[in-house]
């Protein structure tokens, strides 16, 4: 990912972003440590996280990568270094043990997966806050063929929006991004946060 100047972090962001989404099961914290004191040695100073990670998803590990990366940024004491970014988890049936199941992409559900990974950084505030992927049905991954489901009781954009903009104005997110939307879902975003105001996506994450 190129973050390139990055919103509100007032700091020049690193071409290259360090994933972190194997940290605490495929990889073991020493492990993940040694990579991230690699990567700020070398000049990568963007860490990417996620509420869900690490992969593959499961109940007994369900955040255990953003507590390595909040126990490596207080034992190197080098929260202002990097930036940090992570990622609110989406509706999805696997997925059901993240916060109670409450998977929505509202005002309370954004507002709580905040504040849990804050608490899991051990941060006040984080740099880049993204949507992992759309709260509506849509063709991720490589699908085609979308198929309009009339059924579809998603939150509008508008109102993610909104809620992304309590969190900025709270102080606890400089910037937001999308991750595996759509061309449609990101030119919503744009012509929302022109209309009103609002914070302008910084960065995108393809599917």
């Amino acid at each position: 990912m190129d973050y390139g100047e990055l919103g509100r972090t007032g700091i020049k962001v690193s071409r290259i972003c360090l994933g972190t989404m194997t940290f605490g099961q495929q990889n073991s914290e020493a492990e993940a440590f040694a990579q991230l004191d690699l990567a700020l040695d070398s000049g990568v100073n963007s860490i990417d996280a996620a509420e869900m990670y690490p992969i593959p998803p499961n109940a007994a590990t369900a955040g255990r990568t953003e507590e390595i990366v909040g126990r490596w940024l207080a034992s190197r004491r080098s929260r202002h270094d990097v930036v940090v970014a992570t990622k609110i988890t989406g509706p999805g049936a696997v997925f059901q043990h993240i916060r109670g199941g409450d998977l929505r992409h509202g005002r309370t559900q954004i507002r709580d997966a905040v504040d849990g990974s804050l608490r899991r950084l051990g941060t006040d505030f984080i740099d880049l806050y993204q949507i992992h992927w759309p709260d509506r049905k849509t063709n991720m991954f490589g699908q085609r063929g979308f198929g309009h489901d009339p059924e579809d009781n998603f939150t509008p954009v508008a109102e993610i929006l909104e809620a992304l903009d309590e969190q900025v104005r709270a102080g606890k997110v400089r910037a937001i991004g999308v991750s595996n939307e759509t061309p449609w879902g990101l030119m919503t975003y744009v012509a929302e946060a022109e209309r009103r105001d609002m914070p302008r996506v910084a960065s995108i994450q393809n599917p």
